[in-house]
């Protein structure tokens, strides 16, 4: 017997979000969609029971804008869980590991039960940590609940089973969208997240926000030194003014915008219908940015690991980490950390986070942070094309079930995909790559409303997505033919 016989049982029986029999209204998912949106905002405001008001340093405080959530809320695990499942399922079945072909029903089936399965453990092992390991989500010594009394260990076993309770939720959530509404729960969780850090980012009544902190600066309550003797222009572009910030985040929507518009169409024409004609577009960032989600996931598990290490090993050796004030400044998990802000690496402004490194350990940093995101956006964004079925061998099959062929060509599968192998690996390496070093890039410029630059990308990209599918399903809307000749009837 094996593993997939033995696991059958089991992973058949998961708890699913039933497709939809035939065709939904494009209004009905606009209700989902919202409806799922507002959920999630009341979700991430309400705090959990049990725990502190101080709720301690933010785990993924860097990370926030790409696995949503709120820190301290019954979503304090945000995406993570469902995005390092992703990570580990891709590993196994880019290795083969699996022994699953997604184009077996039963396969499918087993597949995605795995997938929840491994979500559920991954929520598990996220939310053991932050609760009884260190002061990351500090519990009340006692607390009393109607006629029962929970001692210190009961209110963490509490906050434990909201923040369980929250990541289960987050994945059903995510599975509705995909089922009943528009793109995906997981960008448009994202979404959420960064248009609210944006908007705080640019209105925020305090000095962090742009638009407040230029007021102060014109009306002369703010000192930003002398312009001569560079001060002033540190703290006009980088500080108060954040005028640097500002062109970073204006330039990542016009980068992102214009590279999906960047493609090689190729031209198709349908085998029965005369004059039918259409393109299949390959685009510049094929893969999307999605696969950056994996990149930086794995990067957030890494330095989680290692605050958890420092939390709990007093004797840790300094080649693994050196940490100071809760933050690495040393070893490997200090070169591991990705850029955030700009006071991370310009060592020459004296910025509190760079005053007890030397300025060759912050180039290491920025040659491994760079070199992670390169390749690491090539090698996910592979695996993200080959899982998703936007393989050249899944998208021959996906063109000819849909009647069209290559004007020129054979209508013949194995041609098409000959056709599609000239482009798709290439770009989609390509791509993966660009993606990684604009990422890098806006990081290290940074952003207005402390968005990385990392969520900042996500959240264009995935915008434009958006509004890509939703002129689509108006389309199909309009023309119900349309639907059976891309087969979503």
């Amino acid at each position: 017997m094996g593993w997939k016989e033995a696991a059958e049982p089991v992973l058949t029986r998961m708890p699913t979000v039933v497709r939809p029999e035939g065709h939904v209204p494009f209004k009905r998912k606009l209700m989902w969609t919202g409806g799922i949106l507002v959920l999630y905002f009341f979700l991430t405001n309400i705090t959990l029971l049990g725990i502190q008001p101080d709720a301690g340093e933010d785990l993924f405080g860097q990370f926030r804008a790409i696995l949503a959530g709120e820190h301290g809320s019954l979503m304090q695990v945000g995406i993570g869980p469902i995005v390092t499942a992703s990570i580990v399922l891709q590993l196994l079945g880019g290795a083969n590991l699996l022994g699953l072909d997604t184009d077996d029903p039963r396969d499918q089936v087993l597949y995605q039960g795995l997938q929840k399965l491994l979500v559920i453990v991954m929520t598990a092992l996220t939310a053991l940590p932050m609760v009884f390991a260190g002061e990351f989500l500090p519990a009340v010594g006692q607390l009393q609940l109607g006629g029962l009394t929970l001692d210190h260990t009961g209110v963490q076993l509490l906050m434990f089973s909201q923040i369980f309770v929250g990541g289960i939720l987050i994945l059903y959530m995510d599975e509705v969208v995909s089922k009943w509404g528009i793109g995906s729960g997981v960008g448009l969780f994202i979404i959420a997240g960064v248009s609210q850090m944006l908007v705080a980012g640019f209105l925020s009544l305090s000095e962090e926000g742009f638009f407040y902190s230029w007021y102060l600066i014109l009306t002369g309550q703010t000192e930003i030194g002398s312009i001569v003797a560079g001060d002033g222009l540190y703290a006009l572009f980088l500080e108060q003014g954040q005028l640097i910030a500002l062109a970073t985040t204006l330039l990542i929507f016009g980068i992102v915008v214009y590279a999906e518009s960047v493609r090689v169409e190729i031209p198709l024409s349908h085998s029965r219908v005369k004059g039918a004609r259409g393109r299949f577009p390959v685009k510049l960032i094929y893969a999307s940015v999605l696969p950056m989600i994996l990149v930086r996931a794995l990067q957030a598990n890494i330095q989680f690991m290692g605050q958890i290490l420092n939390a709990q090993w007093a004797g840790m050796p300094a080649w693994l980490g050196d940490y100071a004030d809760g933050q690495p400044i040393g070893g490997f998990f200090y070169y591991t950390a990705p850029i955030y802000t700009p006071e991370d690496w310009m060592w020459w402004t004296g910025a509190a986070q760079v005053a007890a490194v030397e300025w060759w350990q912050i180039l290491i940093r920025i040659s491994v942070d760079l070199t992670f995101m390169v390749i690491g956006g090539a090698i996910f964004a592979i695996f993200w094309v080959e899982t998703t079925n936007m393989g050249p061998e899944a998208t021959a099959r996906q063109i000819q079930g849909s009647g069209m062929q290559i004007p020129g060509f054979r209508q013949n599968v194995g041609v098409v995909e000959k056709v599609m192998e000239r482009y798709i690996p290439q770009v989609t390496v390509i791509g993966g790559a660009l993606v990684g070093l604009l990422a890098v890039w806006a990081n290290m410029l940074g952003t207005i409303g402390a968005v990385s630059g990392t969520g900042l990308l996500l959240a264009v990209s995935i915008t434009y997505k958006l509004y890509e599918e939703i002129a689509e399903e108006q389309m199909m809307e309009m023309h119900p033919m349309m639907r059976q000749m891309f087969g979503r009837e």
